[in-house]
């Protein structure tokens, strides 16, 4: 079997390291051409060393001699700045991994798209911002969108993809994060250490805060709205503890389908790898009786506004949804710095909103600029909030 070509942008980050775990686990099957970092130059250079990269690429210019001397001896050849990574992104591998977090990513995943292949897409914001602007370029090109998200990973493989018609809701489930129990005025009080520390995934800093405040369960709806052409009523979200039931898909009968498994990043990057075949991997075999239970209730909007917000915008679209995210990752960066309070990130992207509504972007360029204003007003807005 010919081996499948791979890239991997953020490759050091959670998702990078997994897919490269799974890759080493696989020797042969497949063929790995470029790895992208944006400033770990020795974790960069270890995992292109473990994987055998072609090339390697620190989105540093200022980075490139030392990862020039860290990958010294290794076969795989250096190169530095964004543009590198934009070229290493469109060179045409089979499958991208793109797991660049932010807008930042936004780049290098239309350069992925306009190459015609796979995407596997793990870089939610780009989708939010510019999800009209992404889904046309794949449209155009031919490329496919595989999603990495657990929960959209979910959906994919219960979607008919064939009869769309007959589906009538997607369901996203949400673990509710650590504060799920915990009362506003409790919630006023939380640290960024309590915020980061997820009861059930691995995740970066600024996914968990994502987590703990339910805005990333709003940017997967919008997220899920462009991956799954629906109309903007048809999607939802329940909170479901356990983490076992990844997400449902309801279909015009009353069927539900869903996807179980144990939550471990490792299951829907090992999905997007090997599709459309299946390939075993490490992780956790669900035990349902060892689980014993799986509870559901539906989420406080008064506790977590964020996923109200983004239900909100989600039928409205246009810019709206770049604000959004441009403004929660100004307010997420404040809260992490200790110098804003964790409820007043929803407040700082409510506020964000509410003063400013731009015409649609329709290219990437449009949508830059869009995020641009938005981090700009947005960090006058968290002004105002500083402890």
């Amino acid at each position: 079997m010919t081996a499948k070509t791979v890239t991997i942008l953020g490759a050091t980050g959670s998702i990078g390291k997994s897919t490269i775990d799974l890759i080493s686990r696989n020797p042969g099957r497949f063929e790995v051409i470029a790895l992208t970092a944006h400033t770990d130059v020795q974790g960069l250079a270890a995992a292109a060393r473990r994987v055998g990269a072609r090339h390697a690429v620190i989105g540093s210019e200022a980075l490139y001699s030392e990862l020039r001397e860290a990958l010294d001896g290794s076969g795989t050849q250096p190169a530095a700045g964004p543009d590198a990574v934009v070229e290493v992104a469109g060179s045409g591998a089979d499958l991208t991994m793109a797991a660049i977090v932010g807008c930042a990513g936004l780049a290098p995943v239309m350069a992925a798209l306009k190459s015609g292949r796979t995407v596997a897409l793990a870089n939610k914001e780009s989708l939010v911002s510019a999800g009209g602007v992404m889904t046309s370029a794949a449209a155009e090109s031919g490329a496919m969108i595989l999603p990495v998200d657990s929960e959209h990973n979910a959906i994919f493989q219960c979607f008919d993809h064939a009869r769309p018609h007959g589906i009538r809701r997607i369901v996203l489930t949400a673990s509710g994060g650590p504060f799920r129990t915990r009362s506003l005025e409790e919630m006023r009080q939380v640290t960024p250490a309590e915020a980061v520390a997820h009861p059930n995934w691995s995740m970066g800093a600024k996914t968990s805060v994502d987590s703990a405040t339910l805005m990333n369960k709003g940017l997967e709806l919008i997220e899920a709205f462009h991956l799954f052409r629906l109309g903007a009523d048809a999607f939802d979200a329940v909170i479901h503890p356990q983490s076992v039931v990844h997400s449902l898909v309801e279909y015009v009968d009353g069927s539900v389908l869903a996807q179980l498994g144990a939550p471990d990043m490792r299951i829907p990057i090992a999905y997007t790898l090997a599709y459309p075949e299946r390939m075993e991997t490490p992780c956790e075999r669900l035990d349902l009786v060892r689980t014993g239970r799986l509870d559901f209730e539906a989420p406080d909007l008064e506790r977590f506004p964020a996923l109200g917000l983004a239900k909100a915008i989600l039928a409205e679209g246009g810019a709206k949804p770049a604000i959004l995210n441009a403004a929660n990752e100004i307010a997420v960066a404040a809260f992490l710095d200790s110098r804003i309070g964790f409820l007043d990130i929803a407040t700082i992207a409510s506020e964000a909103l509410s003063v400013y509504d731009p015409p649609a972007p329709r290219s990437v360029d449009e949508v830059f600029e869009v995020d641009a204003r938005a981090r700009e007003i947005s960090s006058d807005i968290v002004g105002k909030y500083l402890h």
